[in-house]
């Protein structure tokens, strides 16, 4: 209980902080993907609530603020978590095995692409390459590489995160 209400009271702040930060914007339609950038710096994703205030601020609507989120892939509709885990799909990656690591990691995690673990630790995507072809199959956690990786040596990458 005291665990959920500490996480609401935090939402609260952040959503204070982004009616600051919004104070500058107002009015300025032309400054949304600004705006978006420094509330998501703020609350680590967007949800409908900062989605809100942005559209509010700005004079824009809702439906502009939504799919200039949804465009953009440096945008989170959900919290994402500690851990950025990337698996590279490029062609090299491909070839050599990323698709099975990448079911290992999805295994070991109990997530899918896109997701993120309960306990906000690691979320999991997929990407088209990650300029580590010599590496392949390779992951970026975060901003290290780990690469040359097989399914049986996920748990042991995933071991240094603990």
């Amino acid at each position: 209980m005291a665990v959920a209400l500490n996480q609401q009271q935090d939402f609260i702040e952040k959503l204070n902080q982004i009616k600051d930060m919004l104070k500058k914007y107002k009015g300025q339609r032309g400054a949304l993907l600004q705006a978006l950038q420094e509330a998501q710096g703020i609350m680590g994703y967007l949800p409908i609530e900062v989605q809100k205030l942005v559209s509010e601020a700005l004079g824009v609507t809702l439906s502009e603020v939504y799919s200039t989120i949804t465009f953009y892939s440096f945008f989170n509709l959900k919290p994402r978590g500690k851990y950025h885990i990337r698996v590279c799909l490029g062609t090299a990656c491909y070839v050599r095995g990323a698709e099975k690591v990448l079911d290992r990691l999805k295994t070991e995690l109990g997530i899918e692409v896109g997701d993120t673990t309960d306990d906000l630790k690691f979320s999991l995507d997929a990407c088209r390459c990650i300029g580590a072809c010599g590496l392949a199959p390779a992951i970026i956690i975060n901003d290290d590489v780990y690469g040359r990786l097989t399914p049986d040596k996920v748990p042991e990458v995933l071991k240094k995160f603990e």
